[in-house]
């Protein structure tokens, strides 16, 4: 005999998944696929954003980028380069937050050397860069203007003088001095040598120093005496008295004079005195007009008169006839200028 069993009928999904809570849960999980991505996406972005600074002629600006870069950042920028100018990082440095990219334009300069002018346009911070691209090379003691730290500056003219330092070996005189001795047995105003002078000789070493071949200057490093100079010496007259005719004459000095005579021309003397014995022409630069004079040979007399050809230690002594005047001729004597 079979049995079956009587009872509720057997549920297919015994032991499985509602069809319907599978859909729930493959929606749940597409859900978090796309938060999670889109979590990612908006992370990458925010990554992607860098705050640097650019500096574009000295000028900063701060900006926010998403470039990557430097390269990129100029073009975004708009920023146009001359194969001679700077940038700092390269434009291949890849762009990192806090980044400062510097921009520095090339300018025009001039830069003389070695008697020629070069033109340049460079982008050097410095002088010393500006030459180092030029290939100029200062020496040691070279000078270079503006001065090698100096920040270039459009149209700046960069000099470099070459300096070049000579030495030299020379001899020269020693000039010697003179030595004074009153005499009380000459004259006043007369002198004697009674010793020559003699220069003597010094060698000198000297350092030349020459600027684009043009001495500028020159410095004594040593020097010595090879012979040593003599001293001239002479006699000073102290003497102001002498007895001439009998009769003492006192004087502040004595000239050493060419004297000449001269008789009446019928014109007065240049102090307007009609000339008569006793009047002198002299030249008022050694013996001011005026002056009482006693004259060697023609005796007491007064300077009153001056002529063209009365220049320096020359007199003219007036006569009162012309036959006088041809006696006396031409005489060195002595004047006495009196007190």
């Amino acid at each position: 005999m079979e049995w079956s069993t009587l009872g509720r009928p057997r549920n297919p999904f015994r032991g499985g998944t509602h069809p319907r809570n599978s859909r729930l849960i493959l929606l749940s999980l597409c859900l978090l696929l796309v938060v999670v991505a889109g979590s990612l996406v908006f992370a990458g972005y925010a990554w992607a954003k860098k705050n640097i600074t650019l500096v574009v002629d000295g000028k900063e600006i701060a900006l926010e980028t998403r470039v990557n870069t430097v390269g990129d950042l100029l073009k975004t920028r708009g920023i146009q380069l001359d194969p001679r100018d700077r940038v700092e990082p390269d434009l291949a440095a890849p762009v990192t937050e806090g980044m400062r990219v510097v921009v520095k334009r090339a300018v025009p300069v001039t830069v003389t050397a070695d008697g020629k002018t070069l033109k340049l346009l460079t982008a050097a911070s410095t002088v010393r860069e500006a030459l180092q691209e030029t290939k100029i090379l200062p020496g040691k003691e070279d000078i270079v203007a503006p001065g090698p730290e100096e920040e270039v500056r459009s149209g700046m003219a960069i000099r470099v003088i070459r300096v070049r330092q000579v030495p030299k070996e020379i001899v020269v005189s020693v000039p010697y001095s003179i030595r004074r001795e009153a005499d009380p047995n000459l004259l006043r105003g007369q002198v004697k040598v009674v010793q020559a002078g003699r220069q003597g000789k010094e060698k000198q070493r000297w350092v030349l120093v020459y600027h684009d071949g043009r001495e500028v200057k020159r410095v004594m490093e040593a020097s010595q005496v090879v012979t040593p100079p003599v001293d001239r010496v002479v006699r000073v007259g102290t003497l102001q008295q002498v007895s001439r005719g009998g009769r003492d004459i006192r004087f502040n000095r004595v000239i050493d004079v060419v004297a000449t005579a001269y008789t009446y021309s019928g014109n007065n003397t240049a102090s307007g005195v009609p000339p008569h014995h006793g009047v002198v022409a002299v030249d008022p630069r050694v013996i001011p007009l005026g002056t009482r004079l006693y004259v060697e040979g023609y005796g007491y007399a007064t300077a009153l008169d001056v002529g063209s050809s009365i220049r320096g230690n020359r007199i003219d002594l007036f006569m009162e006839s012309a036959a006088e005047a041809r006696r006396w001729g031409v005489r060195r004597v002595n004047v006495y200028v009196l007190e």
